[in-house]
């Protein structure tokens, strides 16, 4: 989950984590774990200002440390997910060669009669 907050925060920093939780579909909790993790880190810092409502909110600023990182994470989630790709590809692959044999039109199939 920290590739995703921080490819969100590197285009939208004042993102709440309000916002975060319904982007993700996961807890305020768990948002809110995981920003403090980022905090700790030093991949992220925290700033304050205030909305057009007035109220105080955060600004979640990615550091050069949380710039490094973001992109190496994102290099390792990308690798991830093409391996993943390549492996529903040839899944597709063969699950499509299986129906073209069983639906091929039996009279396609030799048959042991019109052989023989």
């Amino acid at each position: 989950m920290d590739v995703l907050i921080l490819r969100q925060l590197a285009r939208q920093p004042h993102t709440t984590q309000r916002e975060f939780a319904k982007l993700l579909s996961v807890s305020l909790g768990r948002v809110n774990y995981c920003i403090n993790a980022l905090l700790d880190k030093g991949w992220i810092k925290a700033q304050n200002f205030k909305r057009s409502d007035k109220k105080l909110a955060y600004a979640y600023l990615l550091t050069p440390e949380g710039l490094e990182n973001k992109a190496r994470i994102t290099a390792s989630f990308l690798q991830r997910k093409r391996a993943e790709y390549d492996a529903l590809r040839a899944e597709i692959e063969q699950l499509s060669a299986e129906i073209d044999v069983e639906d091929a039109p039996k009279a396609l199939i030799p048959d042991a009669e019109q052989n023989a």
